[in-house]
C-alpha cells in the first residue's frame, strides 16, 4: 500500500484520502500515514462478525466528495491544474482483507463490484494475502471477471507457502496502473532466489489444493472443539475462512493479555488484539495448527479459565454457527490421546536394526525399574508367533515382549501382513485372519486396519509406564506416506520421540540421515528427535565430523552409536538378512552332519532353523537350486504362505526333481507344515487362499513322496 500510495499521490489526480474498514491489518494505516494520506477508519459491527459493510463504505465516499466539491475553490486555488483551466482532482483509495486481518470475515467480491463501478475516481486495493486459504476460490475479487480499471488485488505467498524470508507476492491490476507501479518499483524487487521458488511451489497444485482442504477441516474442529467447552468461561468465536480465529473474552476477572501471560506457561503464544483500532483488551487471535497443537491448546485453554463459565456463543454466519444454534455439540477428535511417553525407533532402511534396538530398550527400561510394553502398529512378515490365546503376531514383538518380561500380546502387534505374492498378502488384525488382499484393497482397507491399531495402543498403553514402538522400512518412502499407518502417523498418535536408525555397516548412513529429512514434511520432521547409529566397526571419534556435519544440516542430534555386535542370536524378524546369506563357500567339517534346507520363495518361519544353525555338530546349507542341493544327510522342506505357487517353482528349478532323487538313496527328507504338503500325493486349494493370481484354484500334484492329501480350508487352528 506505501508504494501505491507514494506513486498515486505523485500522479495529476492525487489520492489524498484513504478509507479503511476497521479492525483491519495495522500496516495499511501505516503506510497511508507516511504517503502523507488523510486516513478514514469505518467501525465494523462485532455482531456481525465484522463483516464489511458496503454501504456504509459508499456512503464515506460520497459525503468525501461532496465535501470535497463544496470546499474545492478555497482547497485549490492558486497552480493546482491539470490542463486549460481544469481544477485538481480528488481521490481515494479503499483498501480491506479478503478475507479481513484479524476476523478472517469474507464479503461478496460483487459487493465491491458495485461500489467500484459507482466510484470510478476511487481506487479500491484489495489485500488477499490469505485468501489462498479459502476454500472456495470464488471469494477472490478477479476470480472469473474482467479486471476493473480502479480496483488492484495483492497476493502474497509467503503466508501460505511458508516462505516469509524471501518476501515474495504480486500484484493483479489493469494494465496502465500495472504499468505505472512497475515503473515506481526498484529494478530488482524480487530477487532470483524468490523468483526461482515462486515459479516452484505455484506449480505444486496438489500442495495446494490439500493445504486448503486440511486448513478449512482443521479450524473447523478448533471451533467445534471452543464451542463445545464444558466450562471455558463467556467467549465470543467470531466465523473466518481463514487460517486463525478471531476471539473475544467476555469475562470480568479476565482480559487477553492476562490469558496470553498464562498460556505462555504451557508454551503457548495467542496474539493478542488491543493495538488494533475497533478491538480491545478482551481480543485475541489464534492460529489454526495442527490437531495435536489444537488440543493442546484447548488443554491448556481449559485449564486456565477454569470452572464456572458458560458456554461461548458463536456469532451468526457459519455453518458451524448454525450447528450450534441447532444445540448440535461435537467435540474436536483429539487426534493423540495417549499420555503414557513413547520412544520410536525409525529406520533409514529395511533391516537397519530397529527391531534389536526396540528390543534393547525395552529391557533397559524394564531394568531402569519402568513397567513397559513394544509396539509395531503393522509387520510385514512369514515369521509369525502363536499367543496362549491363539492368536499371530510378529516374531520381533515377541522377542521385544520377552525383553520386556511380558507375555506375547496381539496388541503388540495388531497388523501382521503374511505375503503369499509379490503382490498379495494374508490380512491377519488382532490376531485372526480378516483375508487376502492385493496392494490396492489393502488400502483400501486400512482405514479399518488403522481403528484396531489405535485401539490396540490404546487398550495396551494404558497398563504401563513407557511404550517402545517400532517403525517399518523406512519413513521416507513417499510413494507410501499417504496412506501410512507404522510410522509417523503411529508416532503423531502416541506423541513418541522418534529416534531415525541407520546402518553405518552398509554405508552411505549420513546421506540417509540427511535425505530422510529432506523428503520428510514438516510436521514429520518435528517428529524426529535425533538419531542412532547402528552397527559401527571401529574408532568411535572418526564418526566425530560426520556427526556435526549432520547437526549443522538438520539440526537434530545423534544420541548414539551402537557397536556391531556378533552372533546376537535373536530371532530375524523378516527374510531380508536370510535371503541375503550365502553360505556356499563355508565348509563341512567331518563330524557334522550336513542339512540342506531348502529356500522356497514364500518361505515362513524360517527362523524354526536357527536352532539347527547353533548346534556345533550341524553343517546348515541353504539351497536355492538343483546345483546346489549336492548329497547331505538330510533335506528340509520348510513351511510357506503360498503351496501351489512354491511347488511349481519346486519343478521349474529342478528341484523337484533332485528331491525326488535324493530320496531313492534313502536320503531323509523332512516336511515342516507346507513341506508336508508339497511331499504329499496332492493339494487342493478350492477357496483359493494361497494360489496365485491367474492359477486355478483346483488340484495340485505333489511330491508324492507319502501317501496324503491336503485341502486348504478358510480356517487353521492355532496352537
Amino acid at each position: 500500500p506505501l508504494a501505491f500510495s507514494h506513486r498515486l499521490s505523485a500522479t495529476s489526480s492525487a489520492v489524498n484520502q484513504a478509507v479503511i474498514p476497521v479492525p483491519s491489518y495495522l500496516d495499511y494505516a501505516t503506510a497511508f500515514t507516511r504517503a502523507g494520506l488523510r486516513i478514514t477508519s469505518i467501525p465494523l459491527d462485532a455482531d456481525q462478525g465484522f463483516a464489511i459493510d458496503w454501504q456504509r463504505v459508499d456512503r464515506a465516499l460520497v459525503f468525501y466528495r461532496r465535501n470535497f466539491e463544496r470546499n474545492d475553490g478555497q482547497a485549490h486555488s492558486g497552480s493546482g491544474c491539470v490542463g486549460p483551466g481544469r481544477p485538481e482532482m480528488s481521490r481515494s483509495v479503499v483498501i480491506v482483507g479478503q478475507p479481513g486481518n484479524p476476523s478472517g470475515a469474507l464479503f461478496d467480491p460483487a459487493d465491491l463490484l458495485d461500489v467500484a463501478d459507482r466510484h470510478p475516481d476511487t481506487l479500491f486495493v484489495v489485500d488477499e494475502a490469505f485468501a489462498d486459504f479459502v476454500a472456495d476460490d470464488s471469494a477472490s475479487v478477479l476470480r472469473g471477471c474482467a479486471p476493473h480499471h480502479n480496483i488492484i488485488v495483492l497476493r502474497s505467498m509467503t503466508k501460505f507457502y511458508g516462505i516469509p524470508g524471501l518476501r515474495l507476492g504480486y500484484a493483479l491490476a489493469p494494465e496502465p496502473l500495472a504499468r505505472q507501479l512497475a515503473a515506481f518499483l526498484p529494478p530488482w524487487s524480487v530477487g532470483s532466489l524468490a523468483q526461482a521458488v515462486g515459479v516452484a511451489v505455484l506449480e505444486d497444485r496438489a500442495y495446494a489444493n490439500e493445504t486448503r482442504i486440511t486448513v478449512s477441516r482443521l479450524r473447523q474442529q478448533l471451533q467445534r472443539g471452543l464451542l463445545d467447552f464444558a466450562n471455558p468461561g463467556d467467549m465470543t468465536i467470531f466465523p473466518s475462512a481463514a487460517n486463525y480465529l478471531l476471539i473475544r473474552l467476555e469475562r470480568s476477572d479476565l482480559d487477553a493479555p492476562r490469558l496470553a501471560r498464562e498460556l505462555l506457561a504451557y508454551r503457548i503464544a495467542i496474539r493478542v488484539c488491543d493495538n488494533y483500532e475497533g478491538l480491545d483488551s478482551r481480543y485475541f487471535r489464534v492460529a489454526v495448527r495442527t490437531e495435536n497443537e489444537n488440543a493442546r491448546f484447548l488443554d491448556a485453554l481449559s485449564q486456565v479459565l477454569g470452572d464456572g463459565g458458560k458456554t461461548p456463543k458463536y456469532v451468526p454466519g457459519g455453518d458451524v454457527g448454525r450447528e450450534r444454534q441447532k444445540h448440535h455439540r461435537r467435540a474436536l477428535p483429539r487426534a493423540a490421546p495417549p499420555t503414557v511417553p513413547a520412544v520410536m525407533f525409525q529406520g533409514t532402511a529395511s533391516n537397519a536394526g530397529k527391531s534389536v534396538l526396540s528390543a534393547a530398550f525395552c529391557r533397559i527400561l524394564l531394568q531402569d525399574g519402568y513397567r513397559v510394553a513394544p509396539f509395531k502398529a503393522q509387520n510385514m512378515s512369514l515369521n509369525s508367533h502363536v499367543t496362549r490365546t491363539g492368536g499371530e503376531m510378529g516374531r520381533a514383538q515377541v522377542v521385544q515382549a520377552q525383553a520386556c518380561r511380558r507375555d506375547p500380546d496381539v496388541r503388540m502387534n495388531p497388523v501382521l501382513l503374511k505375503p503369499s505374492s509379490d503382490t498379495g498378502a494374508q490380512i491377519i488384525v488382532m490376531g485372526k485372519p480378516v483375508g487376502n488382499m492385493d496392494v490396492d484393497a489393502y488400502i483400501q482397507y486400512k482405514p479399518k486396519a488403522l481403528q484396531a491399531v489405535r485401539s490396540a495402543y490404546d487398550a495396551l498403553s494404558s497398563e504401563v509406564d513407557v511404550m517402545v514402538i517400532e517403525g517399518a522400512g523406512s519413513p521416507g518412502e513417499v510413494n507410501l506416506k499417504h496412506h501410512d499407518i507404522v510410522n509417523m502417523a503411529m508416532a503423531d498418535y502416541a506423541r513418541a520421540q522418534v529416534l531415525l536408525v541407520g546402518d553405518i555397516d552398509r554405508g552411505g548412513v549420513f546421506a540417509a540421515f540427511v535425505g530422510t529429512l529432506e523428503v520428510l514434511a514438516e510436521w514429520e520432521r518435528a517428529l524426529v528427535a535425533g538419531f542412532v547409529i547402528n552397527r559401527f566397526r571401529g574408532q568411535r571419534a572418526l564418526l566425530d565430523d560426520a556427526i556435526d556435519y549432520v547437526r549443522a544440516h538438520t539440526g537434530l542430534p545423534t544420541f548414539g552409536v551402537s557397536p556391531y555386535l556378533q552372533a546376537l542370536n535373536l530371532p530375524e524378524e523378516d527374510s531380508v538378512t536370510f535371503k541375503s546369506t550365502d553360505r556356499v563357500a563355508a565348509q563341512r567339517s567331518a563330524d557334522q552332519v550336513e542339512i540342506a534346507l531348502i529356500d522356497l520363495p514364500h518361505i515362513a518361519n524360517f527362523t524354526d532353523f536357527d536352532a539347527l544353525e547353533l548346534e556345533p555338530d550341524v553343517f546348515l546349507r541353504i539351497v536355492r537350486d538343483a546345483r546346489g542341493i549336492g548329497s547331505p544327510d538330510a533335506v528340509i522342506l520348510p513351511g510357506s504362505k503360498n503351496v501351489p505357487g512354491d511347488l511349481a517353482w519346486l519343478r521349474k528349478t529342478g528341484l523337484a526333481e533332485a528331491i525326488l532323487a535324493l530320496a531313492k538313496t534313502h536320503t531323509t527328507i523332512i516336511g515342516i507344515c507346507a513341506g508336508l504338503q508339497i511331499l504329499g500325493e496332492a493339494i487342493a486349494d478350492p477357496h483359493g487362499i494361497e494360489s496365485q493370481a491367474g492359477l486355478h484354484t483346483g488340484h495340485y500334484v505333489g511330491l508324492s513322496l507319502l501317501p496324503i492329501r491336503t485341502v486348504l480350508e478358510m480356517d487353521k487352528t492355532l496352537k
